[in-house]
C-alpha cells in the first residue's frame, strides 16, 4: 500500500499509487505559504490516511482545500479523513452524484478493506471555472465533461503547466468512459492539449508528458472504430470485445474495461437508452472468464 511522492515542479506533487488499476488511484498535492491543496482523495481510509500524512510533512501551513475531479468513490471516498474546516470543492453536479451513489463501489469488491467510509461531498460547488488560491500560486479549476463522467473537472497550474486530469486521462491503464461519453472525453482530450501542459498525472498510472493525451486519444478512437464495424457486423459489445485484437493497446491494465467502452461507443452511434451499469459490470466479468477485475484497493 505504499505510494510514490513525485515533485513535477516546485512545491508541486504526484501521489502515484501502482499499478493504477481498478480503484488504485492517484492524487495530488499543490503546496503553499498557508497550506496545501489536494486534489483526489483516494480510496479507502487507509489509503487516504498515508495520503493525509504526506500532506502533513510537505505543508507548513495549516491551511486545507480538496479538490474531487469526479465522483467515484476511489477519489472521493477519503474526504473524510481532513481535518474540520477543509473546503471540498467540486462541480455542482458531482455533488449530487456523490450522494446519490453512496457507498455503491464497495458493494462490487466486498473484501477490500474500505475503512469505516462516511460520505462527505462537497462544500463548494462552481459550474464551469473556478480560481483557487494556494499561497500565491494560482491554480485553474475547469470543468471539461462530459467525458469519464457527466461533470470531469481538471486542475490546471498555469504557471508550472502542471495537469491534474482526472480519470479522463489514463497513463498504462485502460480508459474507462461508461459513465460518461466517448465523444465527449476526445473532445475532452482536445481542449486539454490546447492548454500544453508539461506535466500530466492522470487518475491512474505513472505520470506522463503530454504524450499521454495522444495515447488516450488513439485508444478511444480505436473503439470508435470498433463499435461501428460491430454494428455493421450485428455483434454486441461483448462479442466485438472477445473477438478484438488489442493490438498496441494489449499491455494497459483491465483490458475488459473494453466491453463498457464499446457499450458507451455504441450508444453514441445508434442512439437508445444507456444499458444498466451492473448488467454491463457482468460483462466485464464474462470477458474475464467468470472473474471478478482485479482490484488492489
Amino acid at each position: 500500500m505504499t505510494a510514490e511522492v513525485r515533485e513535477v515542479a516546485e512545491g508541486v506533487y504526484a501521489y502515484e499509487q501502482a499499478p493504477g488499476g481498478w480503484c488504485v488511484s492517484n492524487a495530488g498535492i499543490v503546496v503553499g505559504g498557508d497550506g496545501a491543496l489536494v486534489v483526489d482523495t483516494l480510496s479507502t481510509i487507509p489509503r487516504a490516511r498515508r495520503l493525509a500524512e504526506t500532506v502533513d510533512k510537505l505543508a507548513a501551513g495549516p491551511g486545507r482545500t480538496v479538490v474531487n475531479t469526479h465522483f467515484h468513490g476511489d477519489h472521493a471516498f477519503g474526504n473524510q479523513v481532513f481535518p474540520p474546516g477543509t473546503q471540498i470543492i467540486a462541480h455542482e453536479d458531482m455533488r449530487t452524484a456523490m450522494v446519490t451513489t453512496g457507498l455503491a463501489l464497495t458493494g462490487l469488491w466486498p473484501r477490500v478493506d474500505w475503512g469505516d467510509i462516511e460520505v462527505t461531498p462537497p462544500t463548494v460547488t462552481f459550474r464551469d471555472r473556478l480560481t483557487v488560491y494556494v499561497g500565491e500560486r494560482r491554480a485553474e479549476l475547469i470543468r471539461v465533461g462530459p467525458a469519464h463522467t457527466d461533470h470531469d473537472v481538471v486542475v490546471w497550474l498555469p504557471e508550472e503547466r502542471v495537469l491534474f486530469a482526472g480519470d479522463i486521462v489514463m497513463s498504462g491503464v485502460t480508459p474507462f468512459v461508461l459513465f460518461g461519453s466517448v465523444a465527449g472525453t476526445l473532445a475532452a482530450l482536445d481542449r486539454l492539449a490546447e492548454l500544453a501542459p508539461e506535466a500530466v498525472v492522470g487518475g491512474h498510472g505513472p505520470v506522463a508528458g503530454p504524450e499521454v493525451l495522444d495515447a488516450n486519444r488513439d485508444y478511444l478512437r480505436w473503439v470508435q472504430r470498433l463499435a461501428a464495424e460491430a454494428a455493421d457486423s450485428g455483434l454486441t459489445p461483448l462479442q466485438a470485445a472477445r473477438e478484438a485484437d488489442l493490438g498496441a493497446f494489449a499491455d494497459l491494465l483491465d483490458a475488459e474495461r473494453l466491453v463498457a467502452n464499446l457499450h458507451r461507443a455504441h450508444e453514441e452511434l445508434l442512439g437508445g437508452p444507456a444499458r444498466d451499469a451492473m448488467e454491463i459490470f457482468a460483462e466485464l466479468v464474462a470477458y474475464n472468464g467468470g472473474r471478478l477485475p482485479t482490484c488492489l484497493a
